[in-house]
């Protein structure tokens, strides 16, 4: 690995606490400040392949500085067919230092933008305004990907000197708003906006999840918790109702990621470790810590570090359906239906789904996790999503009732269990709107057992009737034709709900 630093620098490669990680020899300013002038230093170096996750760059920040603003270039050359070219990634830590945790934490932006600034007042979205506090600050670059060439780089740094100014008090989203009490809620647990590699800007997210007739979303930027202080005004009250506005984060490491939802405003959750490194545990403990959910995403996309590689042990929910649904989403959903039948509905993990949406024309609300909670706040939206009493719907067009009844009357719903004899009679039902020219499946640890058509209108009723000895549970699939251009693959889903478990009295399973 080789640098060069234009004006004073600390020469020396050093190498920090953890495995995955290096520090560079570092930058220094004058140690007296120019009145209201400012300084500028470049930083020139190549990272080898196989370079560590992240590599710091010290900068030694004198008294006296008012902002700093970072850019940064790196060269992309050809690469052969099937060879991964250069990435380069970007954030900052202050003075606090860089230990696991995030104590200095002031932002990412990933490969989203070529500069940042940060000062006491305002910052690049992505970056945490605060005072510009003298000491050692340092600029994290994360290689994700490098040509075999390796990956040359440059990083500007400019100290800007004068006041300080303040910083104002964040406004976080309220945790209620206005619902109609114990009802289906909508929402969309996965969505990026300019604060990390998105273009919408935070109202034209809520524009668009109203638009989209959802109830609550959930901010979970790459890496950074910014995005929590910039919703203020944009929840209610509206023409077309109040919106909850959960704050997370979706944890992006090079081994899967993981969306934080609901977790308290301000939270941040670090993301430098991989599976081997064995801190995802510790870190899903305190996504849950800060009152969130733990939401693997994505978990067989295939783009490079998005396939989910730390088991689903600390999983509250598994993401299942990610934007448009493709072949890596049928494969979730079948990985997750095979987990249903050895839990026996005792410790299961229950499906969302999210969109994913950076930028137009991906639809915000497509889809959208349909919940049955107390009223709308981040409590019960959180407490019935850890329920599986939930839903997913390609939009807020597609309704679903859905419920097993059998035994003296008895009834459950979606995520709940029918605790009758192995030999009850047991009467399933879907009651659908919304959904022309598709077909509902029931399916069950046995695979589907039933399937139907419904009415050209896309609204009708199907029941089958089973027992617990036949299913252990069942849920409901409701899906449009297959495509012609996918033979053998079903066809994508309009919707998909959690299961509903049979048995558990008598002695049955």
């Amino acid at each position: 690995m080789t640098g060069s630093t234009t004006g004073p620098t600390r020469r020396g490669l050093f190498v920090t606490g953890a495995a995955t990680a290096l520090t560079l020899g570092g930058v220094s300013f004058a140690d007296a400040a120019p009145s209201g002038g400012e300084e500028t230093r470049t930083v020139r170096g190549t990272l080898p392949p196989g370079s560590p996750d992240y590599v710091y760059l010290p900068v030694e920040v004198p008294r006296g500085v008012r902002e700093i603003a970072v850019s940064y270039t790196y060269e992309r050359p050809p690469v052969p067919a099937g060879t991964q070219g250069n990435a380069l990634d970007i954030g900052i830590f202050d003075e606090r230092g860089t230990g696991l945790g995030g104590r200095g934490f002031r932002g990412w932006s990933g490969g989203a933008r070529p500069e940042f600034f940060l000062r006491a007042d305002a910052a690049t979205p992505g970056y945490v305004p605060g005072p510009v506090r003298a000491g050692t600050w340092h600029i994290v670059l994360g290689p994700y990907t490098t040509a075999p060439g390796g990956l040359p780089y440059a990083v500007t740094v400019t100290l800007r000197y004068g006041a300080p100014g303040s910083t104002p008090a964040p406004v976080y989203p309220p945790e209620r708003a206005m619902g109609r009490g114990r009802a289906w809620y909508r929402g969309d647990c996965h969505l990026h906006s300019v604060y990390s590699d998105g273009r919408r800007t935070p109202a034209e997210i809520a524009a668009a999840a109203r638009a989209a007739g959802l109830d609550f979303i959930n901010t979970s930027e790459h890496n950074t918790h910014a995005a929590h202080s910039a919703w203020e005004g944009l929840w209610g009250p509206h023409p077309d109702g109040e919106l909850l506005i959960l704050t997370g984060e979706e944890v992006t490491t090079r081994n899967g990621h993981v969306v934080a939802v609901g977790t308290d405003p301000g939270t941040f959750v670090d993301w430098r470790y991989r599976a081997r490194d064995n801190r995802f545990g510790h870190y899903a403990r305190e996504i849950r810590r800060a009152g969130g959910l733990v939401v693997p995403a994505h978990p067989h996309a295939t783009c490079v570090g998005c396939n989910w590689k730390f088991g689903f042990g600390e999983a509250d929910a598994v993401e299942v359906w990610n934007g448009p649904y493709t072949p890596d989403d049928e494969i979730a959903l079948a990985s997750w239906d095979s987990t249903l039948a050895t839990g026996g509905g005792r410790g299961w993990t229950p499906a969302i789904g999210g969109s994913d949406a950076h930028r137009e024309p991906q639809l915000v609300g497509l889809p959208q996790t349909v919940v049955l909670a107390d009223d709308l706040t981040r409590e019960a939206i959180l407490d019935g999503i850890r329920a599986g009493r939930s839903y997913l719907a390609e939009s807020s067009a597609v309704s679903l009732a859905f419920g097993v009844s059998g035994g003296r009357a008895r009834h459950a719903g979606i995520g709940e269990r029918l605790a009758v004899g192995a030999g009850t009679p047991v009467t399933v039902r879907l009651d659908v709107t919304g959904a022309p020219g598709c077909t509902v499946r029931f399916v069950t640890d046995q695979g589907t057992l039933h399937t139907a058509p419904l009415p050209a209108s896309g609204a009708g009723t199907v029941e089958w009737r089973t027992t617990p000895r036949y299913a252990a549970y069942v849920r409901a699939e409701v899906r449009h034709p297959p495509a012609p251009d996918a033979p053998g693959l079903p066809g994508a889903p309009a919707a998909l709900t959690n299961p509903v478990f049979l048995g558990g009295a008598d002695g049955a399973p």
